[in-house]
């Protein structure tokens, strides 16, 4: 019996390597959970590129949204591991929504193989040129005098914008309305159009608006201020520590994904990352260039998702 086990481990542990060895021979897809135009898609489509000619195979993009993320999410989990399909891991999927949604259909800490975080994103609230107040100071001073009366645009229920914000509402102790989107793209669209107020998304997707002075920026989720908003006060200067947490773009697949073929989507990233266009795009975007191990990005994603647990518990935070 002991001798029948070790040559049936014999063979997977041969399995996985003749795999892992042939990996990659066709193309790749990497699931976006958001719809085209928020900071997820944008990362991920300015590294599919660069990671594919490093892998040698095409890495195509497939948008599939809904549920703040989660519905993609779930694919990613149910595929097969084999590093054909993998995901844009958030921290709207891997953190906030699961730690808010007691129906979320997956484990964030056990049914994903973590491969690499692409880059780290400061996080923006930013409201529509019509809204009365354009700094901090004007913003919280019209929402306390006006409970009720704004909405906020979000990528999606128990996403890390919807979570944010609920947290700031919270601490803040003001009243806005949240109006939940299929994604950042559309939750941008919107607000830029004047149809919601004000937004709390990435920077990333949302700097061209804000440039473009189709937004303005009243405070950001970031360790200091950033170059492309020097006069935006961070979270913590207002006093709002808590708040003050950047978001995480990185790349999972389903969990069981063999050593070998993680090593090598996590070494084409890395190798993408020094792309100098690569590079310059997300840096460029306000994010911070991260491209970790797989350990390093496991730790990340259950620090988070720890965090955000609290945050839900302590405020009483409920899905609406």
């Amino acid at each position: 019996m002991y001798r029948r086990t070790l040559i049936a481990l014999s063979l997977c542990v041969a399995a996985g390597t003749a795999l892992a060895q042939g990996y990659p021979n066709k193309v790749i897809k990497l699931q976006v959970p958001f719809a085209p135009g928020g900071t997820t898609d944008i990362i991920a489509r300015t590294v599919s590129e660069a990671l594919g000619k490093a892998l040698g195979q095409p890495v195509l993009i497939d948008n599939k949204s809904g549920s703040g993320g989660i519905i993609g999410a779930a694919e990613t989990a149910k595929a097969t591991p084999d590093g054909y399909s993998l995901g844009m891991a958030t921290v709207s999927t891997t953190a906030a929504n699961p730690a808010i949604n007691p129906r979320t259909p997956y484990n964030p800490l056990t049914d994903f193989t973590p491969i690499i975080n692409i880059a780290a994103t400061p996080n923006v609230i930013a409201v529509h040129p019509s809204f009365p107040a354009k700094d901090y100071k004007g913003f919280v001073a019209e929402l306390k005098k006006n409970p009720g009366k704004y909405a906020y645009s979000s990528s999606g229920t128990g996403g890390i914008g919807h979570l944010q914000m609920e947290l700031y509402k919270n601490l803040s102790g003001t009243f806005i309305i949240h109006i939940p989107y299929r994604g950042a793209g559309p939750a941008l669209n919107d607000t830029v159009g004047g149809q919601v107020p004000m937004i709390f998304d990435n920077v990333p997707s949302a700097l061209p608006f804000i440039l473009s002075n189709r937004l303005v920026p009243i405070v950001v989720a970031a360790p200091q201020r950033l170059p492309q908003l020097p006069n935006v006060p961070t979270f913590k200067e207002v006093g709002l520590e808590p708040v003050n947490r950047m978001a995480y773009y990185g790349i999972y697949g389903p969990k069981g994904i063999p050593r070998d073929i993680v090593d090598k989507i996590n070494a084409g990233v890395r190798k993408a990352l020094e792309d100098p266009m690569v590079k310059k795009r997300i840096e460029e975007t306000g994010s911070i260039i991260i491209g970790n191990t797989p350990e390093q990005f496991a730790a990340q994603i259950k620090a988070e998702y720890e965090v955000y647990k609290k945050v839900v518990e302590s405020a009483n935070l409920k899905l609406e």
